[in-house]
Formats: structure tokens, sequence, C-alpha cells
């Protein structure tokens, strides 16, 4: 009994040390690290101002940490709109031409989903994203990738948000 019940505790205690993360992973072909790649922008859905570029500095931070070093970001425009945000949409296709012309094999973009932290006393972050890597001659996904993850209170949405890359990137199978 006093087994069962340390076995039950140890397991509580790991539950309890973890933040709540799930992803999901998609891959079709292989994937090479040494080609060039091209950074898009990654659209930003949530309430928060600036989330998907937050993103994008993350993202090629870890992209390059995991051996991709030929890694080109795609020019910021510099010109606002008179809501002072650029259109997601409108900043992506205008992307998409320019990476047509870059001698490049794969693009990276996706989706910031959720960039908030919880109502309540610990505040607690909670992200989501979808990624993908798209084969720039075919402009097929060849890799997809989407998850969610919760903090701790008193944990920046930033951390929470380089912990989740770094787990949704493990899943990417590099030659």
């Amino acid at each position: 009994m006093q087994k069962l019940f340390k076995c039950i505790f140890s397991a509580a205690l790991l539950l309890a040390i973890t933040a709540c993360s799930t992803h999901k992973v998609y891959q079709s072909d292989d994937i090479t690290a040494s080609n060039r790649w091209v950074l898009l922008p990654i659209s930003n859905l949530t309430q928060a101002p600036l989330a998907g570029e937050r993103t994008e500095a993350i993202l090629a931070s870890h992209l390059r940490a995991t051996g991709i070093g030929q890694l080109t970001e795609y020019p910021r425009p510099t010109e606002q709109n008179r809501f002072g945000l650029n259109n997601d949409q409108i900043q992506l296709q205008q992307a998409k031409a320019w990476a047509k012309t870059q001698p490049a094999q794969y693009w990276v973009t996706g989706t910031v989903d959720e960039w908030q932290y919880k109502a309540g006393l610990d505040g607690e972050p909670a992200i989501g994203i979808s990624l993908k890597i798209i084969d720039a001659n075919t402009e097929q996904v060849i890799w997809s990738a989407s998850g969610a993850r919760t903090g701790w209170g008193r944990e920046g949405v930033a951390v929470a948000m380089h912990q989740l890359i770094e787990e949704l990137l493990a899943e990417l199978n590099l030659d």
C-alpha cells in the first residue's frame, strides 16, 4: 500500500512540475538543414499586438540553433496602414512574392493562435502556434506542426513560446 502511495505521489508531483502542453506534427518528405531557407511572416490571429513578429524572432533563433545556417528573413515593410499595423495576409503575399526571387528550397511560415495571460491570481501564460515548412519549388506543405501550452504563474508568455517552439522543432527530422 505504501509503494502504491509513493507511485501515485511521484506521478502527481511530476505532473505538477511540468506545464501543460499538447502538439501534433506532420512530415511528408526528407528535409535538409544545409539547404537555403526563408522565414516568411507569422500571422497574428491573437489580440496581442506584434505577437507574430515576436514569434518570428523566437522561431528564427530556434531554427538556427537546430542547424539551419542559411536562413534568410523576409524584408519587413516600412509602411504601415492607417491603423498602425500591417495586414497579415497582404504582408504574407508580398513576402511570398519576394521569396520566389530567392534561391531557397524551403519557406517557413505559420500563425500565432494564442498569446495571452489567463485570468486569475497567477496569470499563467497561454500560447498557441501553428508552423509549416513549404517546398519552395512546389509550394506544397512538407512539414507542419501545431501546439498549445500553458505555463506557470509569473512565467512570461515569451518563455512559454520558446519552450513550445523548441518542442515542435524537436519533432522536425532533418537530414
